[in-house]
């Protein structure tokens, strides 16, 4: 497996300064989720750096790379290709950086989270969306509570997304679904 280093230097290669900073910021997010929920700092440190590799790559791009390595699409993925951005991150991070599945699910799940998550996976999701470059309204709650209940934070944050798409009267991506279905367990 490529060092930090390594991937970091290709990640910024590959990213715009600004996408780069975010992944920045998600990677030091990872790192203290992790350090509060005694998981593996470096594996968190570098998904955290890669999550979004694929994030600026263009629609149909990201569409004939999933044919191309024959990764499944989905129906709503197909319609929402924005979607993919992780799925492809990972790929590239088993294929190049020689990725293990663990960190290679952190990162293709970042986006929609999964049933039965691993505590990696929860600290890559919640970090995304708890990083010190984003901004929007009760962001220091939902940080507080990344920091006391990892699994209530995923909850939470699902909870809101999915809200947000049904009052957009957009599709919720049947992961995130699952995922919130699992949590409520």
């Amino acid at each position: 497996m490529k060092s930090y280093q390594e991937v970091y230097e290709i990640v910024k290669s590959r990213l715009s300064e600004y996408r780069f900073h975010h992944s920045e910021c998600v990677a030091n997010r990872c790192v203290e989720l992790a350090t509060l929920y005694q998981v593996d700092k470096e594996a968190a440190r570098l998904v955290g750096i890669v999550h979004d590799l694929a994030k600026e790559m263009p629609s149909e791009e990201k569409i004939e790379y999933c044919q191309k390595h024959h990764l499944k699409i989905d129906e709503i993925e197909k319609n929402n290709p924005g979607l993919l951005h992780g799925k492809i991150a990972a790929h590239i991070a088993k294929k190049e950086f020689g990725f293990s599945e663990d960190l290679c699910s952190a990162i293709a799940y970042h986006t929609t989270a999964k049933e039965n998550m691993s505590q990696l996976d929860k600290i890559m999701y919640v970090a995304d969306m708890t990083s010190t470059d984003r901004q929007f309204p009760n962001k220091e709650a939902i940080v507080k509570l990344g920091n006391e209940n990892l699994d209530e934070c995923v909850m939470y944050i699902l909870k809101i997304g999915i809200g947000q798409r049904m009052s957009q009267n957009k599709k919720i991506h049947l992961n995130s679904v699952k995922a919130l279905n699992f949590f409520m367990q």
